[in-house]
Order: C-alpha cells, then sequence, then structure tokens
C-alpha cells in the first residue's frame, strides 16, 4: 500500500445546520464522472491546501482556526493552510494564507504502520479564517453511516494517475463508497482495511499521491455535506488498481477525539 503525502521526488466539533456544509458556490456534480475532473472554483469552500516549503496535502477547515488532515502528512515542523485556493499557480485575491500554531495527530497514530488506522490530525490555526463566500467549514457526524455505492467526491491536487504529473487546479471526482464487508474481503483489502475507515472508489477513479488529507464529501439527508473520511492510503500497485478502493479515515469514529482536542486547546 502507499500513503499519498507527497515524498521529496516530486467552539466543539462543527456539526450539522447553519454554517457549515453549504457551499455559496455549488459544486458542479451533474457532468461527467471522470477521475481529475475540474472542480469549480470554491465549490468545495472547506477545502485547504497544506503546504510546507511546497504544497504537499490536503486538509478540511472544521472550524474557524481549526483543520482537519492525516497524521502521516505531517512530517514536517513549520506549516502553513492555503483557503479558497484553485489555482496552485495563480493568485485571484481571494486566498487566505494562516499558519498553522500547534498540530495535535491521533495518540494512537503508529507512523510505521498506516494501514494500523487513525491516520488523523488536528491543526490549529495561529488565527480564525474569514468565513465568505469562498471559505466555509464543512459538516461532521457522529454515528454517520455510509451505504454502499452512496455517492461521494474526493477533492484535491494530487495526480491525476500514478506516475503522473499533479494538477495546478482543483480537481473532485466521484467516488461511490465501497461497503466495509466488501472491501475487508480477502481479494480485496482484507484486513488493512479496519471498522474505523470508509472505502470509495477503485479501478478508473481514485484518490492519488498529493490529495492525502484531503475530505471525502457527502451529501447528507439535509442537503448539507458532510466530511465523512479524511484520504489515507491507496495501492503500492497504482492509485487506480481494481478492488484496491481508495482508503479514508472514517471521520464519525474520531469525533470524540475531534471534540475533545478542540475543546482543550
Amino acid at each position: 500500500m502507499e500513503r499519498l503525502a507527497l515524498v521529496f521526488l516530486l467552539a466543539a466539533t462543527t456539526v450539522s445546520g447553519s454554517g457549515c456544509g453549504t457551499p455559496s458556490h455549488e459544486p458542479s456534480i451533474t457532468g461527467r464522472v471522470v477521475n481529475g475532473e475540474e472542480a469549480r472554483p470554491h465549490s468545495w469552500p472547506w477545502q485547504v491546501s497544506l503546504e510546507s516549503f511546497f504544497p504537499t496535502c490536503g486538509g478540511t477547515l472544521i472550524a474557524p482556526n481549526w483543520v482537519l488532515t492525516a497524521a502521516h502528512c505531517i512530517t514536517f515542523h513549520t506549516y502553513r493552510v492555503v483557503l479558497a485556493e484553485h489555482d496552485l499557480d495563480k493568485t485571484d485575491g481571494s486566498e487566505q494564507s494562516i499558519m498553522v500554531e500547534k498540530m495535535f495527530l491521533h495518540p494512537k497514530w503508529n507512523d510505521n504502520c498506516v494501514s494500523c488506522g487513525n491516520d488523523i490530525a488536528l491543526l490549529k490555526l495561529e488565527k480564525n479564517a474569514v468565513i465568505n463566500d469562498k471559505v466555509q467549514p464543512a459538516c461532521m457526524a457522529a454515528g454517520a453511516v455510509l451505504v454502499n455505492k452512496q455517492p461521494c467526491y474526493v477533492t484535491g491536487w494530487g495526480r491525476l494517475s500514478s506516475g503522473g504529473p499533479r494538477p495546478s487546479k482543483l480537481q473532485q471526482a466521484l467516488l461511490p463508497v465501497v461497503d466495509n464487508s466488501i472491501c475487508s474481503s480477502s481479494d480485496w483489502w482484507g484486513s488493512s482495511v479496519k471498522e474505523t475507515m470508509v472505502c470509495a472508489g477503485g479501478e478508473s477513479k481514485s484518490a492519488c499521491h498529493g490529495d492525502s488529507g484531503g475530505p471525502l464529501n457527502c451529501k447528507g439527508e439535509d442537503g448539507n455535506w458532510y466530511v465523512q473520511g479524511v484520504t489515507s492510503f491507496v495501492s503500492g500497485k497504482g492509485c487506480n488498481t481494481a478492488q484496491k478502493p481508495t482508503v479514508f479515515t472514517r471521520v464519525a469514529s474520531f469525533i470524540p477525539w475531534i471534540s475533545e482536542t478542540m475543546a482543550q486547546n
């Protein structure tokens, strides 16, 4: 398996209701279903670019000064997040760049065993993001249940294919959920997939290197968008490997840790 982070070679938890998961610029999700479709600018307003010396991972704004990402993304000492980002090669004046003040990796995260789970981290920002039509938090839900083939979307600036280039513009791809009973079967991911993970996509549609830490976006019955997963790993045989869908950390499984960490810091 491969983590999706780039290497040198290349108040309490926000919950459903007003103020989260409702983009001012609606995502364009009625057209083609292709891996690597450019997202409508600012239609995923909780998506952030996590950067150190260069853009490394994605992340999700869950409160004005808190970002959710993957633990395996945290390999440097200094980070910033860029909000309202669309084209990494250009600025349009709406971007907000904020330094990370503190980083909290899940206490059970094992850097040598990504398939052991707990690949989740919280970043406290030095100041609050300005919430506007291009920067908004995502919703989260404790006890959320995802069903097989439920349509969700992965977003990020990751490679368009294994070994391929990284796009400068934010991409989106429809990744239907793969039920854990299927994903954990022996001819799929087997024991590498835990109950604290979500599988989605596979074959021609997946996340890829550089998408790590970004959100798996799923629309709730209330019409709000929820971050249900944190992009964690794909197959070492390639991003689009049959019966090896993208594996995400299941956000609902970590709501207590998220809430406690935010409340205490």
